[in-house]
């Protein structure tokens, strides 16, 4: 875990996003939460993430999603070096 982002008011707002209950509730606590781009960007890299896991290639994954190769890198780098927090979420949504 990061120790630059382990603070009181991170621990806060993930405690807010682990009380929602069901997308409606998700959609409504983001839309207050994040401009659309913001929500749309966190989007966009989890989807990116999820074609890396299923082996697309970097052209594929910019021409279906539009992030940039530099997005898709940096989504990779985490895939690949990061705290396995995709990873732990990809396992769960499988089930």
């Amino acid at each position: 875990m990061n120790k630059k982002i382990q603070t009181n008011i991170v621990d806060h707002l993930f405690e807010a996003i682990l009380c929602l209950e069901n997308k409606e509730e998700c959609y409504s606590f983001f839309e207050d939460l994040c401009t659309v781009n913001e929500l749309l960007s966190l989007s966009q890299r989890f989807e990116v993430a999820s074609m890396l896991k299923n082996h697309k290639t970097y052209l594929e994954i910019a021409e279906e999603t539009g992030a940039s190769t530099a997005t898709i890198s940096r989504v990779n780098r985490s895939l690949n070096y990061g705290n396995d927090g995709y990873d732990l979420v990809f396992k769960r949504i499988e089930k």
